[in-house]
């Protein structure tokens, strides 16, 4: 038994299963300083010295640091309860309607309202329409990881929820960019947006092999650690004594992506924060939307709170490393639609890291004892006394 579950809690506790600051490091007591501290640095690095920006490329630092922060919350989680969250229907049913049905048709909505130039003030902006498309077809499997870690949502879900939409995106992304960009344009009558473009070619290998680097391999490395620790030692010193020393790398690797990204695109934010903050506008309100929403949705089921969280941020974050392959790919590297690809994880991380704490916020202000949809505590015990 732990000295968390022997004690009286209480606003004077300072144990960190109390959540009480004093007892929290200097890294997660002051995240939000440190993120914003490494993004006025990656800004200032990428704007003074913008030849910094070919060896992060050249040596992929950004993937680097992005699978390194994924490899912590990969390696805790207990592989034995994914049958259980595969089988709950309810909750992948919810999370298929969020990822596939809402989020795409929130985001080409906003697309259209801010750069279609149908609503007076606002100028169409064609390829930043594309961009931003592009960005809600994409459903995250990566920085979600982090951001559930940090709400403290349940690492089994977010990580069933997003192989599942991994799957799913291998299959769909092609469609999904065809129906939202070919189809749906022209049928509004605002197919002046997509002008002069007939056909797009997104091959489901190359869907497949930006999801193998970021979710792939950190998986594979979390899988594998889980199973050799656990079983060359045990499954308490697992918990006990290994995880606490790989927590910290989540962290230092947001700060270190964080800093990275902002420096390969410090020059062009310094050079265009008009049209950064442009862009910003419509982004900030997918990503609260999606995730208050999600999160309603998730308690409006019954889902306990942990599950709650996983499924509103699988929800709310998006796959900016396949949107930005793709505008690349398609349109070239200098182009405008790349431009609103790029933006979105700079905009995601500010954004993000503020729904963590209206996360938090909502974990302490509603009562959560009746809900146990999705709850993996039944069966975490159950295993337990087995053993």
């Amino acid at each position: 038994m732990s000295s968390a579950e022997v004690h009286d809690h209480g606003p004077n506790c300072g144990c960190v299963a109390c959540g009480d600051p004093r007892s929290m490091d200097v890294l997660d007591k002051y995240l939000t300083v440190w993120i914003f501290g490494a993004m006025a640095v990656g800004v200032g690095l990428g704007s003074v010295a913008p030849s910094v920006t070919a060896p992060i490329r050249e040596f992929h630092l950004v993937e680097v640091g992005l699978i390194l922060m994924m490899y912590p919350p990969l390696a805790k989680a207990d592989y034995s309860q994914l049958p259980t969250v595969f089988s709950n229907w309810r909750v992948l049913g919810l999370s298929l309607v969020q990822n596939w049905l809402i989020g795409p048709t929130l985001m080409f909505g906003l697309a259209v309202v801010f750069f279609s130039g149908l609503v007076p003030g606002l100028p169409a902006r064609p390829e930043y329409f594309l961009g931003l498309v592009f960005i809600g077809m994409a459903r995250c499997i990566a920085m979600v990881l982090v951001w559930n870690e940090l709400a403290e949502g349940s690492t089994e879900y977010v990580t069933g929820l997003v192989a599942f939409n991994s799957l799913f995106q291998i299959l769909t992304y092609g469609v999904y960019v065809w129906f939202f960009v070919l189809v749906l344009p022209p049928a509004l009558g605002v197919e002046s947006l997509v002008a002069g473009i007939s056909a797009f070619d997104v091959a489901p290998m190359q869907v497949f092999e930006a999801i193998a680097v970021f979710l792939g391999v950190p998986f594979a490395a979390g899988f594998l650690t889980r199973y050799v620790g656990t079983r060359v030692k045990s499954e308490r010193w697992y918990d006990d004594e290994f995880v606490p020393k790989i927590d910290p790398l989540t962290l230092v690797a947001l700060l270190f992506t964080v800093i990275v990204m902002f420096a390969t695109q410090g020059g062009a934010i310094v050079a265009s924060p008009g049209d950064v903050l442009l862009i910003a506008v419509p982004l900030t309100i997918y990503f609260v939307v999606m995730f208050l929403v999600s999160f309603g949705m998730g308690r409006g089921i019954g889902a306990d709170y942990s599950t709650t969280t996983a499924i509103g941020f699988t929800a709310a974050s998006n796959n900016f490393e396949l949107a930005i392959a793709v505008a690349v790919a398609v349109f070239g590297v200098g182009s405008g639609v790349a431009f609103a690809t790029v933006v979105g994880p700079l905009i995601e991380v500010p954004v993000l890291l503020a729904l963590v704490n209206v996360a938090l916020y909502l974990k302490r202000r509603f009562d959560w004892t009746d809900f146990d949809t999705g709850s993996l505590d039944a069966s975490t015990t159950e295993r337990t006394t087995d053993d």
